[in-house]
């Protein structure tokens, strides 16, 4: 949630009370298709990509009409090409994955596949994979994963997961979802469904719940959900603003923004066993849009303190004080840290465009990476080498990613109504 979003969530609450009564729908993940399906486009990729073929994966007889659910060398050889860094050949590759697709007891699937480098005639490994029919395409993408850190030295981040916010219609008849769906787009899920905003989607370390801020009950509140059955709990929902909640490393604690009943934005921790509230900011100005540090020793976040948008950073007690971080430009706003620690993601504005830049927190050098007009919402992918972000193409909202190093770029449009405030999951257990 940015510093307008925040300010606009204060009116928006404000206006709801007394509206007509609210449909909100509660799914499993599994319980409906989504409305929205993303399509990629690569937009940009590096200049001399990793040529590779990816044989037609063989089938036994007694696989052979599960394992038509997918078609585990086209998901491979998409996941590469889509990162930007492969090329895929009919011939002449030099590298060349093989395998074969057999049933297995209890009606699993098992998959056998190998990586040949055809420049030197050698082949790089060979393994095998058990997996029910139902999970053949994220098997795919774990061989893809397993390619990627193979050729290029990065663990793969296909097998994982997005979260993102989709809105359809206009108001008063927007519809808003709350979707889950695999890094590739695919297989979008129905988390939660409403016709009042859901904002600031944000996945636990282990990957099975979200946290969001949902209006539905006429004001703004935060809620954490179990992805995969629907279990949800309302964990904020205090007087004023309840916004931009973000987990601790050890999935005990919520940083989050309350403004209380004098309608200031601050950072507290809610602790989520005993619902007890530590405050970590007292300032005059909007402190919102916090995010934890890698280790859990710090907190990141936007404030306007100095006269506008910048990034401060401050220690996980009460009391501590907080330290600027960002100093180049006028706006520096929704900080995100890299798996590793060692990058700042945030929201600049260049050239009167808002655009996505990356710090390095050991040398504080920056560099834009995104080339639109009003880019925000960064967020890394587990392996940090990729960051998913929105933007606006022809008035509407859309998702796009670009590697750090800003070599490969790729669009996620939907073909259905807009997609904003993407939030992507870390590697599964």
């Amino acid at each position: 949630m940015n510093l307008q979003i925040m300010l606009r969530s204060l009116r928006l609450a404000k206006c709801i009370i007394g509206c007509r009564p609210l449909v909100v729908c509660l799914l499993g993940v599994a319980a409906l298709p989504a409305q929205a399906q993303l399509k990629i486009e690569i937009t940009s990729g590096v200049t001399d990509p990793i040529s590779f073929a990816a044989t037609p994966f063989t089938l036994s007889s007694a696989a052979a009409d599960v394992a038509k659910l997918a078609d585990v060398a086209q998901v491979v050889q998409n996941d590469l090409e889509r990162s930007g860094r492969f090329r895929a050949l009919a011939r002449g590759a030099d590298y060349q994955l093989s395998g074969r697709v057999a049933a297995e007891p209890g009606g699993r699937l098992g998959i056998d596949f190998a990586l040949q480098n055809n420049l030197t005639g050698t082949q790089l490994f060979a393994e095998h994979l058990s997996t029910d029919s139902g999970n053949l395409r994220d098997a795919a993408h774990r061989i893809a994963d397993r390619i990627y850190q193979q050729l290029l030295g990065v663990r793969g981040a296909f097998a994982t997961r997005i979260a993102y916010v989709s809105v359809d219609g206009r108001p008063p008849a927007q519809r808003f979802q709350l979707l889950v769906a695999d890094a590739d787009g695919a297989n979008p899920r129905i988390v939660l469904e409403s016709r009042q905003p859901i904002m600031s989607p944000a996945w636990s370390p282990d990957g099975e719940w979200l946290a969001y801020v949902s209006f539905e009950a006429n004001a703004a509140a935060v809620f954490v959900q179990r992805v995969r059955s629907g279990e949800r709990r309302r964990v904020s929902a205090r007087v004023g603003i309840n916004g931009a909640p973000a987990w601790s490393p050890d999935g005990k604690f919520l940083a989050v923004t309350l403004s209380g009943s004098a309608g200031n934005p601050d950072i507290y921790l809610l602790e989520l066993a005993t619902q007890n509230l530590t405050r970590l900011t007292d300032d005059g100005a909007i402190d919102t849009e916090s995010v934890w540090a890698a280790d859990g020793s710090a907190l990141y976040f936007t404030s306007d303190r100095s006269g506008g948008p910048q990034i401060y950073r401050v220690e996980p007690r009460a009391g501590s004080r907080p330290q600027r971080v960002t100093f180049n430009g006028s706006y520096n706003a929704r900080p995100r840290i890299s798996p590793d620690g060692r990058q700042l993601a945030f929201v600049t504005r260049e050239d009167g465009a808002y655009r996505i830049a990356v710090q390095d927190l050991g040398n504080g050098v920056i560099r834009v990476l995104s080339k639109g007009r009003s880019d925000e919402s960064p967020s890394f992918a587990p392996n940090g080498a990729v960051i998913i972000f929105s933007g606006r193409e022809r008035g509407a909202s859309v998702l796009a990613s670009v590697s750090v190093d800003g070599l490969a770029t790729q669009r996620l449009q939907s073909d259905r109504g807009e997609v904003r405030e993407p939030a992507w999951g870390p590697f599964l257990r």
